[in-house]
């Protein structure tokens, strides 16, 4: 069975009346990118501050484990495992990247000549080699960002919370950064992400959970959280007009358009039932011009889920699963 790089059960976090977590399950297997989404206020931040230390959970809440270390007894061994790159960069502008690197080296009581090179590989690495010695002020945002990812892996972190990393780039340094944390869970590291994007979290995450008034109100991939929203359909169309009504007649609960031939029946999007329109169509001895699988996006889940649309099905069965500076837990 797959290692988990984070295990919480119960995690609670309440500022005085208002609760803010209240008793959420996380489990995330070594390795992996897992995603947590919501939206502003719902406790995205307050849970990742939780995990690395910053914040205190609530004493009612129950176990949790990081890297393999006890959250509540063990803090500076799931400090030395892990590394955070929060909302607001922690890149010190006046001074240049290259210090940055070397000021987290230091930090992580590096030996001289071993910062210098973890320094000069990780500039190297993220494409900012050329620009180390200018001050990080001159960057752009997604220098800035790159810079600081280069900043938290100074400590070679196993488990790596980013807390938003693409929020106002442009789309084109959007997609390096989803390439750097490809590239980082392929080496083994487990990355842990909250986004605003759901696009960013479709392309990159294995499992997604969305967090709603404090608790998830689902979890799984993307494809899994799709099929919960209705609304999904296999679309037929034809260029005959008698093959046409031949296929309204073999499905009569479909929804149909007579100006361009076309049928929608409804599909969750699985293989199976595509596979049952299929021999739907083989059996009446009609064939389709064109086929189309739509199912919805998480665009359409995450207003679902959050009360931005019609309310989606609960998932009775969740299935098996394996304000402070963050410089401190880099």
């Amino acid at each position: 069975m797959t290692d988990l790089a984070i295990a919480a059960n119960g995690l609670r976090k309440s500022y005085g009346d208002k609760l803010v977590l209240d008793g959420i399950d996380l489990a995330v297997p070594e390795g992996t990118i897992f995603s947590l989404l919501g939206p502003n206020g719902a406790g995205k931040t307050t849970a990742v501050k939780i995990l690395s230390t910053l914040l205190p959970p609530d004493p009612a809440g129950g176990s949790i484990r990081v890297g393999g270390h006890d959250l509540l007894t063990d803090p500076q061994a799931v400090r030395a495992a892990i590394g955070v790159t929060g909302q607001f960069s922690a890149v010190d502008g006046l001074i240049t990247g290259e210090e940055n690197m070397l000021l987290m080296a230091d930090l992580h009581h590096l030996p001289k000549r071993e910062g210098r090179q973890v320094a000069a590989d990780l500039l190297e690495r993220f494409g900012l080699t050329d620009a180390a010695r200018k001050p990080a002020s001159t960057y752009s945002g997604g220098m800035k960002r790159r810079l600081d990812i280069a900043m938290t892996l100074v400590g070679s972190p196993r488990i790596i919370f980013l807390d938003e990393p693409t929020t106002g780039l442009d789309p084109r340094s959007r997609h390096s950064m989803w390439q750097i944390i490809r590239e980082l869970v392929a080496g083994g590291v487990t990355v842990f992400l909250t986004t605003q994007y759901l696009e960013e979290a479709d392309e990159l995450a294995h499992r997604i959970a969305v967090l709603h008034d404090g608790r998830i109100a689902a979890e799984g991939t993307a494809e899994e959280l799709k099929r919960l929203v209705p609304g999904g359909h296999v679309q037929l169309r034809f260029t005959d007009p008698a093959t046409y009504q031949g296929a309204v007649s073999a499905f009569g609960t479909a929804s149909r358009n007579d100006e361009t031939l076309t049928l929608q029946v409804p599909s969750d999007g699985s293989q199976r039932q595509l596979r049952a329109v299929l021999d739907r169509l083989d059996s009446a001895g009609i064939e389709a011009d064109e086929l189309t699988v739509h199912t919805p996006d998480l665009d359409d889940v995450f207003f679902a889920l959050t009360g931005g649309a019609a309310a989606v099905p609960a998932q009775n069965d969740q299935p098996d699963r394996p304000d402070q500076p963050k410089e401190a837990v880099r």
